[in-house]
């Protein structure tokens, strides 16, 4: 009985022999735990009978069973460690190791399930819905527009598992050198779907794109300025436009430039942001760029302006105040950007844009004042961009800021 209990366990040790069996350690093993797991280092930690945790330099942890099958040692991910805790991992690695004994090619499994992944375009667009809820308007087309132009005819059938940088090559060679600022955000799209796909534990581990651009020209760098009227000819395209018949265009473009703010926020103004005895102008963070709010010193000759566009709305509709916008086609509908470049062209002045007044203002400032550049920023509302130097920054300037549009005005109406 004892002979064919020995037989038996030696028959059963060379059919496990024959199918399976863990790789060596090439470090002892670390016992793992749940905290061990959190605080590992770079670098691959075995646990028991195969399975160990890969730990990138990025911080990444995922698990990887490792087995020799057929004469060969192979690797098979089990999943991200945030996704699949250890003992999960553990049960997952027990029932690979029981499928080998079943006579099952792990491989063969993994090709299933591969031909089962969803495609890139189902990821991108599944990334799309779950991101596109704390973004502005125009990103929500422009972001999936970009996929659709450049992304998607190149590799958007293709499994997102399938996806690496060979493929992210062959859809950024073609651009890259064209259109190089949208070639950069396409790349950063990208990476954001395949890191999506991984979180989501469609993608067993994190698809680096960091050596995609080696394999690409390098990019020379050219700045594009907004086309800007030169701060001497300010003054008398000022006197121009105030000389002509008030209209919608004209009194939002005297508005935007007397005030130095984007024309977005000059358009869409309601007469509830303005204190016209105060002279200030409180833009609400929901219409800022940076969606942060900002106030604007209104200088004479901007109150002298409001009060004369308050005093025709008055006259046209009876009463003027609450959510009203200054510059409407219809009730409750902001005039559009067109209206107030068309000013520019019809006074044929083709060198010039809306938005580059603001370049205009920062030019004056340089060239005419001793105004420090910070002051000036914050006129312009723009944001600090050292974020130490954000944090420790609480005054914006307001009174300095004050003095500042004053004598712009004064420099426009001299």
């Amino acid at each position: 009985m004892a002979s064919c209990a020995r037989s038996f366990t030696r028959q059963s040790s060379e059919v496990l022999h024959l199918t399976w069996k863990p790789a060596r350690l090439s470090r002892a093993a670390f016992a793992a735990t749940t905290l061990k797991v959190k605080h590992a280092r770079p670098g691959r930690h075995a646990d028991m009978h195969g399975l160990y945790l890969l730990v990138r330099e990025s911080g990444t942890r995922s698990w990887v069973l490792r087995m020799q099958h057929g004469g060969q040692r192979r690797d098979f991910g089990l999943g991200p460690a945030h996704d699949v805790p250890l003992a999960d991992a553990r049960l997952l690695a027990a029932d690979m190791r029981k499928a080998v004994r079943a006579g099952i090619d792990p491989p063969s499994r993994r090709r299933v399930s591969r031909k089962s992944a969803p495609t890139f375009e189902e990821v991108a667009r599944d990334c799309y819905d779950a991101m596109k809820g704390g973004w502005k308007d125009q990103r929500h087309a422009s972001w999936i527009s970009s996929f659709e132009r450049h992304m998607f005819p190149h590799i958007g059938n293709k499994a997102v598992t399938a996806v690496d940088s060979v493929a992210v090559l062959s859809v950024l060679e073609p651009i890259w050198l064209t259109v190089p600022d949208t070639a950069k955000r396409v790349l950063q799209r990208i990476g954001t779907v395949l890191d999506f796909a991984h979180i989501k534990g469609l993608v067993p581990e994190e698809v680096s794109l960091r050596s995609v651009t080696r394999g690409l020209p390098r990019q020379t760098h050219q700045v594009t300025h907004r086309a800007a009227m030169s701060h001497e000819d300010a003054p008398a395209f000022m006197k121009a436009l105030a000389a002509l018949p008030s209209t919608r265009g004209r009194d939002a473009l005297r508005l935007t430039v007397l005030t130095a703010v984007r024309s977005n926020e000059a358009r869409k103004a309601t007469w509830d942001e303005f204190d016209l005895d105060k002279a200030v102008w409180s833009i609400p963070a929901a219409r800022m760029k940076m969606k942060e709010a900002h106030i604007v010193p209104l200088a004479p000759a901007a109150v002298k302006l409001l009060r004369a566009l308050r005093q025709h709305h008055l006259e046209l509709h009876g009463q003027v105040g609450g959510g009203g916008l200054l510059f409407s086609v219809k009730e409750g509908r902001p005039i559009s950007d067109m209206t107030m470049l068309k000013v520019l062209r019809d006074m044929n002045i083709d060198n010039a844009t809306v938005h580059g007044f603001r370049s205009t203002f920062t030019d004056w400032v340089a060239e005419c004042t001793n105004v420090p550049k910070e002051v000036a920023d914050k006129a312009l509302a723009h944001r600090i961009a050292n974020a130490v130097e954000a944090a420790y920054r609480r005054t914006d300037f307001f009174d300095r800021r004050r003095v500042l549009m004053n004598e712009w005005a004064e420099f426009l109406l001299a």
